[in-house]
């Protein structure tokens, strides 16, 4: 158990297990060919709704020439379109397709079970304890 004594000792506890656990749940996902950029990619957009390739690429903070490459595997699938800025003739906009939007959902229900079937296995006092810490996680990562 790491003293958290600190804001500091707590910073770096918390990081540390917010790590874990996220690249845990990225881990608990449907068998498929798409890779972490590209799912990451979709996400970005099935929660903003639609996005220019250049916003897209700054969500994700990766170069517009690899979000090009990123963006051109999602179309070859049918997992994103785009269409006509409108009202800048030389940009588009990116948004998933339905299919897109299954896949997205695909996705997120095995990520959502997985974590759920480790919830389940804690005491009930444990549960009530991570429902208050994810309530100051909002918190905090809306400040």
């Amino acid at each position: 158990m790491v003293d958290r004594g600190t804001a500091d000792e707590l910073a770096k506890a918390l990081r540390e297990s917010i790590m874990r656990l996220n690249r845990r749940i990225r881990q608990a996902r449907p068998v498929g060919d798409l890779t972490f950029s590209q799912l990451s990619a979709l996400t970005s957009l099935q929660l903003a709704g639609a996005l220019t390739p250049r916003e897209l690429a700054d969500v994700e903070r990766v170069q517009p020439p690899t979000m090009t490459k990123i963006v051109g595997k999602l179309e070859e699938r049918g997992l994103v379109k785009r269409t006509p800025h409108p009202t800048d003739g030389r940009q588009v906009i990116l948004s998933a397709t339905e299919r897109g939007q299954a896949v997205h959902a695909e996705f997120e229900k095995a990520r959502n079970e997985w974590l759920a079937t480790q919830l389940a296995a804690l005491a009930p006092e444990e549960r009530q304890t991570l429902a208050q810490a994810s309530e100051i996680l909002q918190k905090i990562s809306r400040a």
